[in-house]
């Protein structure tokens, strides 16, 4: 068989609507994991408000603000990483999306302070500070650990699978008329941002 016909065949074979339908398939997965989650914090909060706002009041709401610049901005270097590849400028697209690797080495930088804080506090379960606490802050700071700690691995996920679709890029396996995996990875990257978007007010926006 040429190497003609090989390619032919591999094209045929190429479904960019079931590789969509199946990333937007596991997405829901992913926001039913967090809708759970969404619906524990909002029974704990509705039974202990006086104790979340406290545990709120503990965290640093600069850096919670910073983050969330960081990913929108992030999110929209992934967007337009997308479109300089359908107009088929691969470097642009690679350029954009090593840009927003450093948005996300930036966000859980940033993580990775507001977490060392707590521990030098004794704030992280099972410290000895941290069993002290009131029941009620006790659980908004299990969440809170929670909640986030999932976040943050979907942000390396996120940058490792953007990390890879831009590798291919360079290779040119993955290019306009396969435009369709940097999209799949800008959509999870989307999820990401957007599941921040609700945790930033619900940990550190508390009134």
């Amino acid at each position: 068989m040429s190497s003609e016909s090989v390619s032919q065949n591999h094209t045929a074979h190429f479904d960019a609507y079931g590789i969509k339908l199946g990333m937007w398939l596991f997405l829901f997965t992913e926001v039913l994991l967090f809708g759970g989650l969404f619906i524990v914090y909002a029974t704990y909060r509705f039974l202990n408000p006086e104790a979340f706002h406290e545990g709120s009041s503990q965290l640093n709401l600069v850096v919670g603000a910073i983050n969330t610049v960081f990913l929108l901005t992030s999110s929209l270097t992934v967007a337009l990483s997308i479109t300089a590849l359908q107009k088929g400028d691969s470097k642009k697209a690679i350029d954009l999306i090593m840009i927003t690797i450093v948005f996300a080495v930036a966000f859980m930088f940033n993580k990775y302070y507001e977490w060392t804080i707590k521990f030098e506090h004794g704030m992280f379960p099972g410290m000895d500070h941290y069993k002290e606490l009131p029941p009620g802050e006790a659980q908004f700071f299990n969440l809170y650990f929670l909640m986030t700690g999932l976040h943050a691995v979907h942000v390396i996920v996120g940058a490792i699978l953007l990390l890879i679709v831009a590798w291919f890029i360079k290779k040119g396996s993955v290019n306009q008329q396969r435009i369709v995996y940097l999209e799949n990875a800008g959509l999870y990257w989307h999820l990401v941002d957007v599941i921040w978007i609700y945790l930033f007010p619900l940990f550190y926006l508390i009134i």
